[in-house]
C-alpha cells in the first residue's frame, strides 16, 4: 500500500511539473488547463489518502499492542512519525488548491498569469517538501510496524 501511495504522490507532482512547462510555452492552453486540473485531483487524493494511511497504521500499532499488552513507546513514536505529514501534506494541498483557483482568474483574465505561476510553482516545491516528509513517515512507521510484529511473536 505504501509504494501505491508514494506512486500516487509522485504521479501527482509530475503531473504538476508537465502543467507548469505547458503553461510556461503557452502554446496549448486547453492541454494546460485540463493536465492542471487532473493533476491538482490526483495530488489532492494522494496526500488526503497518506494521511488515512498513516492514521490507520497508528491505529494498529495501538490496537496490537493493547491485545498483545506489548509495553513500550511504540505508539508515541508513530505518531511522531507521522505527525509532520500532516501539517506539510495539509499546506501542500491548500498552495495546490489556490494555484488552481488562481488559474482559473488567469483563464477569466482578473489575474495575471505571473501570480499565477508563481503560486503554482510554490505548489511543486510544497509537494516536493511532502513527498520527502511522507516518504521518512512511511519508513519510520514501517520500522515500528516491524518492531511491534517481533515483540508480538517473540
Amino acid at each position: 500500500m505504501a509504494q501505491a501511495l508514494i506512486t500516487s504522490v509522485l504521479f501527482g507532482l509530475v503531473g504538476l511539473v508537465v502543467t507548469a512547462f505547458l503553461g510556461l510555452r503557452g502554446t496549448d492552453i486547453t492541454r494546460h488547463i485540463s493536465y492542471g486540473f487532473f493533476s491538482a485531483l490526483v495530488t489532492l487524493l494522494a496526500h488526503s489518502m497518506m494521511m488515512f494511511y498513516l492514521i490507520g497504521k497508528g491505529k494498529a500499532v495501538k490496537d496490537a499492542m493493547a491485545e498483545h499488552n506489548v509495553t513500550g513507546d511504540y505508539y508515541r513514536r508513530i505518531a511522531a512519525a507521522r505527525k509532520p505529514v500532516f501539517s506539510i501534506g495539509t499546506f501542500a494541498m491548500a498552495v495546490t488548491m489556490v494555484a488552481a483557483i488562481m488559474g482559473a482568474s488567469v483563464d477569466t483574465g482578473v489575474l495575471p498569469p505571473i501570480v499565477h505561476a508563481m503560486v503554482a510553482y510554490g505548489a511543486i516545491a510544497c509537494n516536493l517538501a511532502a513527498l520527502k516528509i511522507e516518504i521518512s513517515a512511511l519508513i519510520a512507521s514501517s520500522a515500528i510496524v516491524d518492531e511491534v510484529n517481533r515483540q508480538i511473536h517473540s
